[in-house]
């Protein structure tokens, strides 16, 4: 892959990270603002339930960050955009969609096939 393309992607999952950690932030300065205080039982119920929703939903992200700094490693590695199994190249618009993606299209697709079958 050509060195452009490769700032490209490390730019834009720098981009996505940095994203990410802002909205995590907000978060907790949110959570920790102590502002709610609610005597009624529901409503106290229902922050709590938002809470956890919004933390599962960070959780996840901060899945992806990992995800994504290991992207970069790969940029840096020089394997990004190679797939692990056959080692052929993951295309450009499949790297668009997902940068993350460590497999291409027909090995994913296999991968896919193989796990529905076992049933997981």
């Amino acid at each position: 892959m050509k060195p452009e393309k490769l700032e490209f992607f490390r730019y834009m999952l720098l981009n996505k990270i940095n994203e990410l950690l802002s909205e995590a932030e907000k978060t907790v300065s949110e959570m920790t603002d102590g502002k709610e205080n609610f005597p009624d039982p529901t409503d106290r119920a229902s922050l709590e339930s938002d809470r956890n929703f919004e933390l599962r939903i960070r959780d996840r992200e901060r899945k992806l960050i990992l995800k994504m700094q290991e992207a970069i490693q790969r940029i840096d590695d020089g394997v990004f955009g190679i797939c692990e199994v056959c080692g052929g190249p993951i295309s450009e618009k499949r790297l668009i969609a997902r940068p993350v993606t460590t497999l291409c299209i027909d090995c994913k697709t296999k991968q896919e096939k193989l796990e529905k079958l076992k049933g997981e």
